[in-house]
């Protein structure tokens, strides 16, 4: 995807996190395929099957749920969390926009939580090809420590994001996709 259109995704994403955590809810889900990108440009997170409600009494979790290559370093580690390990995964979900795949997604699922867990923020394949507000945006979503990484009431606030286009402006990528999938299927021997 353009930077440009990861700025759409990326607001549209984290105005519908910043309402479930808004309302202490967390995703503990959120990866790409939970993300559907609607022919008006319309950006939703889907699949709340892992969902939490937070209260007072049990504002943290620590169970290991989610998928492996966009769970935070906290949720590997079998540690406390809370709402900001959905933007770890939202960090993730952005490099894979960036680079087609989410980081060690060609390992398997227990050694891919092993280098979560030990290397921390993962490189990038090309850094320098991006603009220095994607990085820094990549930056401050892929913070190792919980408490450093930013929420998504500050990432809305983020120059990368602010900076975002309308998002009718993701209609052309829709359609060539739907008319890409559209060849492939017809393709398709019966």
């Amino acid at each position: 995807m353009t930077e440009d259109e990861i700025k759409i995704v990326s607001r549209e994403c984290l105005q519908g996190l910043d309402c479930l955590h808004s309302n202490h809810v967390m995703h503990r889900d959120l990866k790409s395929a939970n993300i559907l990108l609607g022919t008006d440009g319309s950006v939703k997170l889907a699949d709340f099957g892992f969902s939490a409600q937070l209260t007072p009494e049990q504002s943290r979790r620590s169970s290991m749920v989610g998928s492996t290559w966009w769970m935070a370093p906290e949720v590997v580690k079998g540690q406390l969390y809370g709402p900001k390990t959905d933007i770890w995964s939202f960090g993730i979900v952005a490099i894979e926009m960036v680079e087609g795949e989410p980081p060690y997604w060609d390992r398997n699922s227990p050694s891919a939580r092993l280098l979560i867990a030990t290397k921390g923020t993962p490189e990038l394949r090309q850094p320098k090809l991006l603009s220095s507000w994607l990085c820094d945006f990549l930056s401050c979503c892929l913070q190792t420590d919980e408490a450093r990484r930013w929420s998504a009431k500050e990432l809305l606030q983020h120059p990368f994001v602010t900076s975002a286009k309308p998002k009718a402006s993701l209609v052309p990528l829709i359609v060539s996709l739907k008319e890409w999938k559209e060849k492939r299927r017809m393709r398709r021997p019966l």
